[in-house]
């Protein structure tokens, strides 16, 4: 791994973690100085040095050594496609994206706020798919005769449609400089 790159993911989980240059450095039982020129790009470290960071850091060494983040445009395009297991079964349209995100949100450029936008909007579309079956049910049950069986399949459909045409808009922008967008959507995770 290129020196920079190592010092680059020292820094960045060093910041992640809200830890100055000497807390890193008490929490890994190593110098100051040690800590600084690794930072600096000035040193890297080995064997027991090695170790101590990435307990200190909480990943594997494996991880600090290896880690660079791509960018890898296949992996977006694969994480928007993996919502169209909502049409198999609505949640499958969250819990696909949500797994291909923890993967890969912090290795692959552009994982994270897409995947974020994602899951908001799968999430928001769920529970407004079963806010509707819900209300309608309701309807059914109580006799209220809000929701004629047409509109039920009208707007069901219509929910369904727009979903996918969200799908097919966003992974076809993926190579354009165009914006991904989800909306509307919740901000369940920021």
């Amino acid at each position: 791994m290129e020196r920079s790159k190592l010092h680059k993911r020292v820094k960045d989980l060093k910041v992640r973690q809200n830890l100055s240059q000497e807390e890193l450095a008490v929490k890994a039982g190593l110098s100051l100085r040690t800590i600084q020129r690794i930072e600096n790009g000035e040193s890297v470290p080995r064997g027991d040095s090695l170790r101590k960071l990435s307990i200190a850091l909480q990943v594997t060494p494996d991880d600090l050594i290896d880690w660079q983040i791509q960018e890898d445009k296949n992996v977006v395009k694969m994480l928007n496609l993996s919502q169209l297991g909502f049409l198999a079964f609505p949640i499958l349209g969250i819990v696909i994206p949500l797994a291909i995100w923890i993967l890969k949100k912090d290795k692959t450029k552009y994982v994270d706020s897409v995947g974020k936008s994602i899951l908001n909007f799968q999430i928001t579309w769920t529970i407004s798919l079963f806010s509707f079956y819900l209300l309608f049910m309701l309807n059914a049950i109580l006799h209220i005769g809000i929701i004629s069986m047409s509109m039920f399949f009208i707007i069901l459909a219509g929910l369904y449609l727009y979903n996918l045409y969200l799908i097919i808009r966003n992974t076809l922008f993926i190579n354009r400089i165009v914006r991904i967008q989800y909306k509307p959507a919740i901000k369940f995770l920021n």
